[in-house]
């Protein structure tokens, strides 16, 4: 940088020369002099985002002509992949297709409130009195385009953005780059993930200037097994260099980049970057982001080690030889009624809510003062627990079927029926009702709306990961179990009712309020939530 007091013309001159020579060599050091420009918060050295740099640079000097970057958020690579290295790319001496103020960019991201923030930024970089006394005479951004989201200079270089799904004919760009193409809170979205894989195969194609020399940039936390660096690396490895940096480092997982980098960390979970995310800080996130996240958007592992979405060391052994008292049973019930082997057979599944501080005593109904666990002011400072009670799949007629059901909610108690609201649904629902009304326990229809099977498990994962689910030892448990946590790759089991009734039952209970993660539990005890209708334990497990 050049000293303020610095007054003389000719040593300016020379000054600025030599900073002007530093810079353009190095996108890291440009990166670094420029940050105050793009961000209030101070500058952190990084070999992670000097990693970053070097790749970036490869593909300005042709080295790489298709790159993957993965890696943790806010570390700070939509500022420099977005905001930085187009005017780096542009102040460079050398001119060729992704060199030099001539270079056309095409970015896309999933936000369009994101991608104009971070072109407003970067066009203030180059407004900037820093930049424009560098490089302010190899060119000028024109004034007949210059918006938000697209602007130009008159050597004909370009910064375009666009969204993933938006049609972009008859533009394109030397450079292409996709900055985080699917949004976190979407991405167990089967529809969203093949909006993105459509967009990318049908468009993408077609946007490169040149299709030898124009080059491709993704860069994503990872999010799911099948989001877009998945099916690119599954479709079409061979032709892309790959960038993995995972916040704790795996040895068996060590990458070497197509241009020699290494990551340089050698001891297992040893950190990506200590000073901006410490272990204690890694530990925060994995609980609250529970394990699935975790392992996609830090660890760029989008499978945690060990299984699918739910893994078997999750469910917690109930050891006791009879069931606790429970608050709430709830019955859930997946229709497809009908004899034929080929099909998905009906399912029910029986979940109770008991008092966590049961699990202490997981044979003792009652305290000495004769009162239900869960009742008691001192065991109220737990979260409740949920147990898998009961449950089968058989293949049956309508008729047997509704007898059925009812013959299982009455044995258990049930308070309340939960049917999935599709066709065979609403019939036997209607079915129940006319034979049976709501004398013995509430019948209601579950619409789980436009989430798909995947979305709506991944959403009562962290119940699991908490250890907050329990099941007996027993043969129909372990069925279940096994199909549950089979489910999460694709193609998944054969049948897959256990998995609906799961997802349907939990989130029932979380959505109304009957069980709660460990910091959203109140510790207030409240006489008017008491549980009037059990006095026994339903019976031995």
């Amino acid at each position: 940088m050049i000293p303020a007091d610095i007054s003389s013309l000719d040593a300016r001159a020379q000054l600025l020369d030599l900073d002007r020579a530093d810079f353009e060599e190095s996108l890291y050091e440009f990166y670094k002099a420029a940050w105050r420009f793009i961000d209030p918060a101070p500058w952190r050295d990084s070999w992670a985002i000097d990693a970053i740099c070097e790749h970036l640079q490869a593909v300005v000097d042709g080295e790489i002509k298709q790159l993957i970057i993965n890696c943790p958020p806010r570390i700070g690579k939509s500022s420099l992949t977005s905001v930085a290295f187009p005017p780096w790319v542009w102040a460079q001496p050398i001119h060729s297709h992704t060199s030099g103020p001539g270079v056309p960019f095409l970015h896309a991201s999933y936000s369009d409130k994101l991608s104009l923030r971070d072109s407003v930024k970067c066009r203030r970089l180059i407004e900037s009195q820093w930049y424009s006394e560098r490089w302010g005479n190899r060119f000028r951004l024109t004034t007949d385009q210059n918006t938000k989201s697209r602007f130009t200079n008159d050597q004909r270089g370009e910064r375009l953005i666009t969204s993933i799904g938006a049609g972009v004919t008859g533009e394109g760009g030397n450079i292409l780059l996709i900055d985080d193409p699917q949004a976190a809170n979407e991405v167990a979205s089967e529809a969203n993930i093949q909006e993105v894989l459509d967009w990318w195969s049908q468009v993408i194609p077609t946007r490169r200037n040149n299709l030898d020399l124009s080059a491709l940039i993704i860069i994503q936390q990872r999010l799911a097994e099948n989001d877009l660096t998945g099916h690119v690396l599954e479709t079409e490895a061979d032709g892309w260099c790959h960038l993995c940096l995972p916040g704790r480092f795996e040895p068996e997982r060590s990458f070497i980049s197509t241009i020699g980098w290494k990551d340089p960390r050698t001891e297992p979970n040893e950190l990506l970057w200590p000073e901006r995310f410490s272990e204690e800080a890694l530990k925060r996130l994995e609980k609250t982001m529970g394990p699935y996240i975790f392992a996609g958007q830090i660890q760029q592992r989008p499978e945690p080690a060990g299984g699918g979405i739910i893994k078997r060391d999750w469910w917690r052994l109930w050891e006791g030889d009879k069931f606790p008292i429970f608050d709430f049973v709830l019955a859930c019930l997946d229709t497809a009624y009908t004899e034929d082997s080929g099909n998905d057979p009906s399912g029910l599944l029986v979940w109770g809510v008991f008092s966590g501080d049961t699990v202490a005593h997981p044979n003792r109904a009652l305290d000495a003062e004769g009162r239900p666990m869960f009742m008691d002011r001192t065991y109220a400072q737990t979260p409740p627990k949920v147990m898998m009670m009961h449950a089968w799949d058989e293949r049956l007629e309508l008729h047997q079927l509704v007898q059925k059901v009812a013959k299982s909610c009455k044995d258990m108690k049930v308070d309340l029926l939960l049917i999935e609201a599709k066709s065979a649904g609403h019939s036997v629902a209607q079915e129940m009702r006319r034979l049976f009304g709501n004398e013995k326990f509430g019948i209601q229809l579950f619409d789980p709306k436009s989430q798909d099977k995947w979305a709506r498990l991944y959403s009562v994962q962290h119940l699991f990961a908490e250890e907050l689910i329990y099941a007996p030892d027993r043969p129909w448990a372990e069925r279940a179990i096994s199909q549950v946590c089979s489910f999460g790759g694709k193609p998944g089991p054969k049948h897959d009712e256990y998995v609906d009734l799961t997802s349907m039952g939990l989130r029932h209970l979380r959505d109304n309020g009957l069980i709660a993660r460990e910091p959203e539990r109140k510790l207030v005890y409240d006489e008017s939530l008491k549980y009037k209708g059990r006095e026994e334990p339903l019976y031995s497990v």
